[in-house]
């Protein structure tokens, strides 16, 4: 599918998704013969995940690493180990693999409790305007005075 599909999917701007190419986090699956950029399932799926990362504040090498980690998970599937694909994970990379994405999900559970709690306190302020502003409707005693009367 062409960038533009793919920024209606995604809710990302074309921008954002050749920055994202740039900095290789996606990588178009191919060009048509024109040059355009063309975008598969899988580069949309790894594009979501990039833009559900990224209201939390993880840094562009850590969408990259975590993107690395999944990749590999994908490759390590049943039909690893044919001669056409990688390797089963051994152990060691198991575990390495098992701890860098348990770090992810910590980090993921305290950034969206912080977030929880700036939400609770952004709809706090969002209360206190409205009923300041209710107050006001109601020609409180800040209301001006008419001078006639």
């Amino acid at each position: 599918m062409h960038i533009g599909l793919v920024a209606a999917r995604t809710g990302l701007s074309l921008r954002t998704i050749r920055h994202y190419d740039e900095v290789g986090l996606v990588r178009p699956s191919a060009r048509s013969q024109g040059g355009f950029r063309l975008y598969t399932e899988a580069d949309v799926t790894r594009l979501m995940v990039i833009r559900r990362m990224k209201p939390l504040g993880f840094t562009l090498e850590e969408m990259g690493e975590l993107l690395a980690i999944t990749d590999r998970l994908d490759q390590a599937g049943p039909a690893a180990g044919s001669a056409a694909g990688p390797a089963p994970l051994g152990a060691a990379e198991r575990a390495d693999l098992r701890a860098r994405l348990e770090r992810f999900e910590q980090a993921t559970q305290e950034r969206c409790a912080a977030l929880r709690i700036q939400l609770s306190r952004a709809e706090e302020f969002a209360a206190d305007l409205q009923q300041h502003a209710i107050y006001l409707a109601a020609d409180g005693p800040c209301a001006q005075q008419d001078p006639s009367s």
